[in-house]
């Protein structure tokens, strides 16, 4: 259900316009299954040395961030599902944050970690990734 004058405007205008040319549904809902992330990780403490030994997986842990590990290599598929709980995360946070009157700040915001033993060139470059070489090795 639209709430907003200018929401149902838009959407009719688009429908207007879109008929001619295919199929238009308006507010169509979304039945999403539940999913479930691997691993949220919220730190609590800087230990530099701990962060140290651990390396990598420490330069991980400097955030807040969502781990999603696979024991294969990953597909298209695999990273939009990953993609997908991101969003559900934040726009979860975002509710409980102005239910509870509060200002998210962006560090809150996990960043998202899919730990893949391979992945192909193409496949990065569909998705924009950038190599963080000097930073993650």
């Amino acid at each position: 259900m639209t709430r907003f004058v200018y929401d149902q405007f838009a959407k009719q205008y688009l429908e207007e316009l879109l008929t001619p040319l295919g199929s238009v549904k308006i507010s169509r809902d979304v039945t999403a299954e539940v999913r479930e992330i691997d691993v949220l990780f919220v730190p609590h403490s800087q230990n530099e040395s701990l962060i140290k030994t651990l390396g990598l997986l420490g330069k991980i842990a400097a955030t807040t961030a969502i781990i999603e590990p696979y024991r294969n290599p990953v597909n298209s598929d695999n990273i939009c599902s990953c993609i997908g709980k991101l969003f559900d995360f934040n726009a979860e946070s975002n509710r409980v944050s102005n239910r509870e009157e509060k200002q998210l700040v962006s560090g809150d915001r996990p960043r998202l970690w899919i730990l893949s033993p391979t992945l192909s060139k193409p496949i990065l470059d569909s998705f924009g990734a950038n190599l963080e070489l000097e930073n993650f090795g």
